[in-house]
């Protein structure tokens, strides 16, 4: 695809608070809040505690895109501008729990779902990556490993309780190429066009509201010939597999997140999302849309989870 309507890059002014400027950001941090790790990996875990993470737009909600008035929350109808507000209660309600939940809810299947994604990504030394809706960071711990000392992760959440986490989690696995900034998927501000290799984005996209809108800015701030990763719940594919998916998914579910994370609401919600999110098909037809190339997907588990990619040409 040509690249002729694509803007430059924006020059990037030095932040008075940092030594450096951050290659991937279109305006600097907000005035006082430390660049790179956002809390300085030589100053020791220790000071993470205290240290702000940046934020960037945050929450939007709907009024990035055309969306209607209302859309879905789980199986509820709700104002477009409410979405986002749901969501984060949800994840900030599960953040403490969500890696255990993970385990229990998938059989720890998730962990090598995550694995074939990773393997899918073609990640190599030296390139730049942006994880949105990285939370706890499990992907960007990967590939903080994989793209090396010279390459480097954005690890990018709109949640600050579960981004938290993942930055927690990093730090003290000595991940020393990684930013920590809080943003929505929807614009993906401060990221520059063309600022990166691969973007990928794992069991967060069912939770945007303005899907289009998101699949449009990680176009804009993926290189040309970088590649998008979705990894996403989605439609099973055998019939007879998909009721006794449903019986769990509204069964189990709930009464695990009850028992471990004290909140069966929220697994309730993610049941509903998991089958209010496009099937593999339309997802696929979302990315075109955007301007994606070379669009397909692979079905794992009988396609309770796709990993969806497409390329910028």
């Amino acid at each position: 695809m040509s690249n002729e309507n694509q803007q430059p890059t924006p020059e990037v002014e030095q932040n008075p608070s940092s030594d450096k400027v951050s290659p991937f950001l279109s305006s600097p941090l907000p005035q006082g809040a430390p660049q790179g790790q956002q809390q300085s990996l030589q100053q020791g875990a220790a000071a993470t505690s205290t240290a702000s993470i940046p934020k960037y737009n945050l929450p939007r909600g709907a009024n990035t895109g055309n969306v209607g008035e209302t859309t879905h929350f789980g199986f509820q109808t709700v104002s477009s501008d409410d979405k986002a507000q749901k969501v984060a209660e949800v994840f900030h309600s599960v953040a403490s729990k969500y890696d255990i939940m993970n385990d229990l809810m998938s059989f720890g299947i998730h962990r090598l779902w995550k694995r074939f994604a990773i393997n899918m990504s073609g990640v190599r030394r030296g390139q730049h990556v942006l994880d949105i809706a990285g939370g706890t960071g499990d992907l960007a711990k990967v590939f903080s490993r994989e793209v090396g000392p010279q390459g480097h992760v954005v690890l990018s959440d709109i949640n600050e309780s579960m981004l938290n986490v993942g930055r927690d989690r990093l730090i003290d696995a000595g991940c020393t190429n990684v930013d920590f900034v809080l943003a929505n998927a929807e614009t993906l501000e401060p990221f520059a066009d063309n600022s990166f290799d691969l973007v990928t984005i794992s069991f967060g996209l069912r939770n945007v509201t303005d899907k289009d809108a998101a699949l449009q800015a990680m176009y804009r701030v993926l290189k040309p010939g970088g590649r998008l990763l979705i990894l996403e719940f989605s439609k099973p594919v055998f019939e007879p597999f998909s009721k006794l998916y449903d019986l769990y998914s509204f069964t189990a579910l709930p009464i695990m997140g009850k028992l471990v994370a004290n909140d069966s609401e929220s697994y309730k919600y993610l049941a509903e999302s998991i089958r209010m999110h496009p099937d593999q098909r339309t997802l696929k037809g979302m990315m075109e849309n955007a301007g994606f190339q070379s669009c397909d997907y692979h079905n794992l588990t009988g396609g309770i989870v796709a990993v969806h990619r497409g390329f910028k040409l």
